[in-house]
Parts: C-alpha cells; structure tokens; sequence
C-alpha cells in the first residue's frame, strides 16, 4: 500500500523528482503585470487583470467573492489554489477542511490555543517605533514616514512560524495523530514544529535540504536537542517538500502534514493564513493604541507569503492600506538565480495547487535563490499570486547585497538583529521613504531573527573589505 501512496506523492508534486522523465503539468502561460514604481499613485481609478477591468469601487467585491468560493470549499483564489492531487487523497484533504472548519470555531479549541500563545509563544509581540531608523531616513528638511515594526522576531523560538505550529501540531493531536512531518528551509519552522511537538507530546521527523542543512547549522542542532528526527534530503527546500509529502502520504492514517508556508493543496493554504492572521489583527489594535488609526503601509518579505498574509490579510478590505510584499533578486534579477516568483514567474501547478511560479519553456521547475535561506521557492501562495493580479497588493525585489546592507543597518541603528528573509523587506525602504508623505505610517514585519545568519553576514562583509582593499591597492 505504502508503494501505492508513493506513486501518489509524486503526482502531488507536479515537479521534477529526481527523474528526468518526471515532467510538471504544462505551465498556464500569462503576461507578467509590471510592477508599479514606489512613487506611483496607489489610487487608479480603474486597471486590467487578465482583460477584466476592475474599477476601485469594485475591487472590495471581488476579495469578497474570491472568500466565498473558498468558503464554499472549493480552496480558491480566483483562478489559484485548489486542489491537484489523486483522488485517494481528496477524502484525508476533507478531513483536514472539515476539522479546520470546526477548530476554527470551537472556544475551547480557540481558548487553548489562546492561552499557548499568550503564555508559550509570547504574544502579543511589540509594535516596536524604530525612532533611530525613521531619522534616518527623514530628508533635509527633517520629514519622512514613521517607520514600526512588528516584532516577530521576539517569538519563541525566533520568528512568525510558531504561531501556525502550535495551532496545527494541536490540530494534529485532536485528530488523533501520533507524529508530525514537515519540511523547512531556513529551519525555523522546523524549530518551531520541533518545539510544539516537544510540548505536545508527537512524534516529529523534519526534512531539510542538503544545502540548507549547511547554512543554517545552528538551526539543524536546535531540531535535534528538542526532539526531532531530522532527514537530509539532496537539494533545497523544494525538494525537501517532495520527501515530506512522500512520507505523509505513505502513513496518512497515523501522521500527519505541517505545512509551514501558505502553498500546498487546498486547506493548507487557508489554514497557514489563519493562524497567522494573529500578526495583522494585533497590528491594527496596536496601531489604533498608538495613534489612534490605521497603518498607511505594510510592508514584508515574500518567500511563499506565510508572513506576508498574516500580516496583510487583516487589512485587505482597508483600500487605502498599501501592502508591498518584497521579493528575493539574488545577485541580479536579470541572471535567473533569484526567488521573485511573482515579478518573473508564471502560472502553473507545483506541490497540489495553483499559483505563479519559476519555470522554464518546457515547464520544468526552475531552482530558486536568496542569501535569505526562507525565501528559496519556486511558488507562492495562490492568494498572493490572486492579490497580485487584482492589483489589490504590490511586490517589488531587492537582491542580497540591499539585503546584507539592510541588517547591518537595523543591528547599527536600533540594536535589532533581523533574520536575512525580513532584511529584504527592511530593504525596500531605502526605495520607499522618499516617496512617501511626512508622517506616513509603516508598519515592516520583522518576521525572525537574525542570530542564524550572523555567520554570513560576517562572512559577506569581511569578503566585501577585504575585496575593496585589494582594488584600492
């Protein structure tokens, strides 16, 4: 039966597994939307997407109508997401909906949950000022936006993903599953579903890519000493996806699949988003403590868009609340290694859903790359690649030498070390401030922390001095 399921998987990935002859379903070509200019006008009154012309008094009925298919079940946003998987699977995936459903409204389930972020995650994490950052990049004249932060950083156990592992790892338990699989990239989901499944008393086996094992080392030992078993799987984070998938999907009666990023097949998606959901309504009750409003605009990273729509989805019917979410360029966007999957990728189908991703002609998978580990996918979340093409959020890039520059600079100025994923959001400031009116409120998601990649960043900038000296001699 095992070898069955095996089968199975591979069908779910949709992706090049080792196999040559292994082929991805044939790409849905579209033309990229341009990306708009920082200082461009948030306001238009009217734009195209995929020759529907939505006007700005529209765009509020489409999100809704977007919810109420997926709602209705159907997993969708707009033409994204659903659900491309074997039909063996579609019962374990209703299952998983039908408990979410419940859970999602069930005040015990939600009181526990309330209590274990309180009291174990840590929340609510600061709106944190950052008054040395906001001057500056205030102008000759003394103005400039007001830059916070949401400190996700401050969770245990460094970053955003324990709020979705705690919540799923007690789904899993209620389910009656006995152990845990999940897949990681920068290894802080793996941190946190390793915690929540210590706390919680499961079984938990983690896949991490080869490559990925070697650059975050200190996040591979931590795994370990809370419990887990960890796997190293040849390749990145994309491939250590597949091998979580494979072994859910061999042992689906007593296992079960954590997903950590905002992809996957239906519910998965909707389920990361909701329990990451927490980010953007404590920033607007934070914001409204403060200042007695809303957030102009938030920014934050964008890997596969778990941080980003935690923190956009609260505001998403708030159309005069820009959300930019920041996209990986690598060295260059223009030589190919990058992870800008909704600046220059295309619609397809990877990992059981659809969505933008990397691809070649042929439609296979193209490997992605960032100095930011977390950032390394060739898909995105379907309701990202949706909120891109109702123009309701923009993404923009920045490459990994503006994103070394950007945690050295927020170490330098606020005494804050930020994971290198959200270093690519603090980034983008440096395009953004001179565009924005004095006294604009920016909210950036610190996502996690950086204390796993000061290593690298040590080792870049030493590289970087010790190169400048040799031209300058």
């Amino acid at each position: 039966m095992a070898s069955c399921y095996g089968q199975f998987a591979c069908n779910i990935v949709q992706a090049k597994l080792g196999s040559s002859n292994t082929t991805p379903m044939k790409p849905m070509r579209v033309i990229s939307l341009a990306l708009r200019s920082p200082n461009e006008t948030t306001k238009h009154e009217t734009f195209t997407s995929n020759n529907i012309v939505i006007t700005k008094k529209s765009l509020t009925k489409t999100l809704l109508e977007a919810e109420e298919r997926e709602s209705a079940g159907k997993g969708k946003f707009g033409k994204y997401g659903g659900r491309y998987v074997p039909e063996t699977l579609i019962t374990c995936l209703n299952k998983l909906e039908a408990e979410l459903n419940l859970v999602l409204h069930d005040p015990e389930f939600q009181a526990e949950l309330s209590t274990a972020l309180r009291d174990y995650v840590g929340r609510e994490t600061p709106l944190y000022f950052a008054q040395r950052l906001t001057n500056h990049y205030k102008n000759d004249y003394g103005q400039g936006p007001e830059i916070y932060l949401k400190r996700e950083d401050l969770n245990h156990g460094g970053a955003h993903k324990i709020n979705n592992a705690i919540a799923q790892v007690m789904l899993a338990r209620r389910m009656g599953r006995k152990s845990v699989v999940a897949a990681t990239g920068a290894g802080q989901h793996g941190v946190a579903t390793a915690a929540a499944c210590a706390k919680l008393s499961l079984e938990c086996t983690i896949f991490m890519g080869s490559r990925d094992m070697e650059r975050q080392p200190s996040n591979v030992v931590l795994m370990n000493l809370l419990g887990a078993q960890v796997k190293c799987i040849d390749g990145s984070f994309k491939d250590a996806t597949s091998e979580a998938i494979r072994s859910w999907v061999g042992n689906l009666e007593t296992s079960y699949y954590l997903a950590g990023t905002a992809v996957g097949p239906h519910p998965c998606p909707t389920m990361v988003r909701e329990f990451q959901a927490i980010i953007g309504k404590e920033t607007r009750k934070q914001a409204m403590e403060k200042w007695g409003g809303k957030p102009d605009v938030l920014v934050a990273c964008v890997g596969t868009g778990s941080n980003a729509l935690g923190l956009f989805h609260e505001f998403l019917r708030d159309e005069d609340v820009r959300l930019i979410g920041v996209e990986a360029a690598g060295a260059s966007i223009d030589d190919g290694r990058h992870s800008a999957t909704l600046a220059r990728g295309d619609v397809g189908v990877y990992h059981g859903a659809m969505s933008y991703l990397l691809q070649d002609e042929e439609g296979q998978i193209l490997g992605a790359h960032s100095i930011g580990v977390g950032l390394e996918y060739p898909g995105v979340s379907p309701e990202l690649s949706f909120l891109k093409d109702i123009g309701r959020a923009e993404f923009y890039t920045v490459t990994d030498q503006e994103a070394l520059d950007a945690y050295r600079r927020l170490c330098r100025l606020e005494g804050i070390f930020p994971a290198l994923e959200a270093s690519h959001a603090l980034a983008f400031l440096e395009k953004l401030c001179p565009t924005l009116p004095h006294g604009t409120k920016v909210v950036v998601n610190c996502s996690g922390r950086g204390d796993k990649d000061a290593a690298t960043v040590f080792e870049k900038t030493t590289a970087g001095l010790a190169n400048h000296k040799t031209k300058s001699t």
